[in-house]
């Protein structure tokens, strides 16, 4: 059985407050903070029977914990709860260990990293794919950057609420990695888009079409799971292509970096504007399908 430990969480949205709640059913004591109040306040009655520490800030988060793991919005949050005066790193102790789950740039992660080894901390970008149903199951895949003794030293904690833990490289290495999953992803559920535009417009049984295609080369998680939700014009929930295109920017960045050009994740993120632009940034993905008009419909 593995030996309970003291983490704390940062962050509780819609990835983060699963988490929270795999790891203190795994055992672990766990202290959390919010920077929104009413995300707390909800987490807390939703899991009346988890007994959990609130602190007032990362670093009070920080202070007692063998771990820290973060899951907040961008490379601004990050920077502010972790190299903050308030931050997870003014109190961590020596020995301690760091995970990051948020998507955020391979350049902030190298930063935290090179901080963390200077407070002799152990340090892992570790962004997750899997969707908030995986969140929810936990079963996560979790694409981990930073040394392996780092990743090893993490494994007990992160596999309460993951199935797949895989150490891709040094540090920032898992958002490198992060970033081709979502270029993978938005070519995926733009290819879904167009062939469900088609078969509509050809009169054909979508449930039809979905058997047929759906067991040879096109199979996917993305024409799994949205295909119907696609055709039944419901994309009130999952990753919000708000989130998405944030995702997009950075890969996209990146590329650049690297003298790359990227020329279908560039087209969808401009799809993906446009649905933005259209009022449907906190929708699905899926609601890219929504750029490609019905034949015969506006």
């Amino acid at each position: 059985m593995t030996a309970s430990r003291n983490v704390a969480m940062i962050g509780l949205g819609v990835m983060g407050g699963p988490i929270a709640r795999h790891i203190a059913r795994a055992g672990h004591p766990l202290t959390l903070y919010s920077r929104t109040g009413r995300r707390l306040d909800g987490w807390r009655e939703k899991h009346p029977e988890l007994g959990v520490t609130i602190a007032d800030s990362p670093a009070e988060a920080a202070r007692n914990a063998d771990m820290v793991i973060t899951c907040v919005g961008n490379d601004d949050d990050l920077a502010e709860v972790v190299l903050g005066p308030q931050g997870v790193f003014s109190t961590l102790k020596h020995g301690g260990i760091f995970v990051d789950h948020t998507t955020v740039s391979a350049r902030i992660a190298r930063q935290i990293a090179v901080e963390a080894r200077d407070l002799q901390v152990h340090c892992v970008d570790a962004p997750m794919t899997g969707s908030q149903i995986g969140a929810e199951n936990g079963t996560l895949t979790l694409m981990c950057g930073g040394r392996k003794d780092a990743i090893e030293a993490a494994r007990p904690v992160m596999e309460a609420y993951s199935r797949l833990i895989v150490h891709v490289g040094k540090a920032g290495a898992g958002q490198s990695c992060k970033m081709a999953n979502q270029i993978c992803i938005a070519g995926a559920i733009a290819g879904v888009a167009e062939a469900l535009r088609l078969a509509q417009a050809a009169h054909l049984d979508l449930d039809k079409v979905f058997e047929a295609i759906s067991h040879g080369a096109a199979q996917s998680w993305q024409l799994d799971n949205r295909w119907k939700t696609m055709a039944q014009d419901s994309f009130d929930f999952g990753f919000a292509i708000d989130w998405m295109r944030k995702d997009l920017g950075l890969a996209l960045d990146e590329g650049r970096g690297l003298g790359l050009s990227l020329p279908v994740g560039a087209l969808v993120d401009q799809l993906f504007a446009d649905i933005q632009a259209m009022g449907g940034g906190r929708q699905d993905t899926s609601a890219l399908v929504r750029r490609l008009p019905r034949k015969g419909h506006p």
